[in-house]
């Protein structure tokens, strides 16, 4: 995507459209992201984003039932689907270019006229249910719910997107209506369209689908709270054949300046196949299938954070690994030639991510809503590109100390003992 490869509109409402025409393809991603997510619940209202973006799908005043939601995409070979994290919620549906208006009107559909039918809305709170059980079933995604609640006690980032059974159990249709019209407006959406287009036909009939959508006052979202001051551990007892182990410090939030450089420690530390971390501990010391490292962002907020599944009786000896390839990344200069790999790498996948039409109609939707301005494919491999290795180095030094440390441990142990003495760096 080069400089000037999209454009943005303002509708009159607030609603803002923005486009990236692809003319060699065949296909038209439409994006729309709302500011609705788990920050934006209190402690009672927790999963009800989620809740909604299910419940969206289950009938809408044009389409009353779920089968005819999903069938009018499914006849003309497109796909539809949402998510809801944090701090966004996106609803994304994919056709071939004559579809592209029947795309938006089911997208406008959905959004503004969900029935909420008291059948299906208990009918969706069971499937939820089953969801969670399911989370609580996987191990590997367990840990990251319980490092989150380590990370974060207390507050909408430690909790689980999608709510507990309690809270879930709670939602009423009436939260439901009253989140749907607070939330759900297009002065805080955006809607994002890449493919086979040009913009003025989109911005005509996204205004032709949600021009007369009226503005609302949405809330904001709760702002993270840390006051870490040691290290912390939590181990949850689960009889399984591996130990799953997360460990974290807090990061930097989405439009920090060293958000790069923090990227590429991690690409350095735990991602790919020739990764640090799988070097060290799959193939030197064979002790794990699966290891790699991650960054969260958020607005006000983020985590550097690296998984591993192990057998328990190995759980010690890879922590004390972990720990170990933190203090080297952050205590000796990373060479320059590791440093073009990582930077390559970055790009490597960024580029093509970008040859499909969805992946930037994403790109848009979510740089616009979350960071409120758009970054161009060559602008970002440039910030990518300027990092030094100075750079990791002081990014390194100011993250990744001791009393910032977090461990969350899912597998066949009572008590973090054995583990938080481990925790220094």
């Amino acid at each position: 995507m080069e400089a000037n490869a999209y454009r943005k509109t303002t509708l009159p409402n607030g609603l803002r459209v923005l486009t990236a025409p692809m003319p060699h393809t065949s296909s038209v991603a439409v994006s729309i992201y709302l500011g609705a997510g788990s920050r934006y619940e209190t402690k009672a209202q927790a999963g009800l984003s989620h809740f909604i973006e299910h419940l969206c799908f289950k009938g809408t005043e044009h389409r009353p039932t779920p089968q005819e939601v999903f069938q009018v995409i499914d006849s003309v070979g497109g796909t539809i689907n949402a998510a809801t994290d944090r701090e966004l919620t996106v609803f994304d549906c994919k056709v071939a270019r004559p579809h592209f208006q029947l795309a938006l009107d089911v997208l406008a559909d959905l959004i503004r006229r969900p029935l909420f039918a008291p059948d299906q809305l208990e009918m969706e709170r069971r499937v939820i249910m089953e969801e969670l059980a399911m989370v609580a079933d996987s191990p590997a995604q367990q840990v990251d719910v319980l490092l989150d609640e380590t990370l974060w006690p207390e507050q909408p980032l430690g909790r689980e997107v999608a709510g507990s059974e309690a809270t879930v159990s709670a939602l009423s249709r009436e939260m439901a209506i009253d989140y749907l019209h607070r939330q759900y407006v297009p002065n805080n959406t955006v809607i994002s369209i890449a493919g086979a287009t040009d913009h003025q036909e989109a911005v005509d009939l996204v205004e032709a689908a949600l021009g007369d959508w009226p503005r609302g006052v949405p809330s904001g979202w709760f702002p993270a709270v840390n006051g870490q001051r040691a290290p912390r551990a939590a181990v949850k007892h689960k009889t399984t054949e591996q130990a799953h182990l997360s460990l974290a410090v807090r990061a930097l939030p989405l439009r920090h300046p060293d958000r790069y450089a923090l990227s590429l420690l991690s690409v350095i530390l735990g991602e790919g196949m020739s990764s640090r971390l799988t070097l060290e501990l799959r193939e030197r010391r064979g002790l794990c299938y699966d290891v790699h490292s991650y960054v969260s962002y958020f607005q006000d907020a983020g985590a550097f954070a690296i998984y591993a599944g192990v057998d328990p009786t190995n759980a010690r000896e890879t922590l004390s690994a972990l720990l170990a390839e933190l203090a080297r990344l952050r205590d000796e200069p990373v060479p320059e030639e590791e440093l073009a790999r990582a930077k390559e790498l970055a790009k490597g996948r960024l580029l093509l991510r970008m040859e499909d039409t969805r992946a930037v109609s994403d790109w848009l939707g979510a740089q616009e809503l979350l960071a409120g301005r758009l970054r161009t494919v060559d602008e970002v491999a440039a910030l990518i590109d300027a990092v030094t290795s100075e750079d990791l180095r002081r990014v390194a030094g100011q993250l990744i100390v001791s009393d910032q440390l977090n461990l969350a441990i899912v597998g066949p142990f009572r008590s973090d003992r054995r583990f938080l003495s481990l925790l220094h760096l």
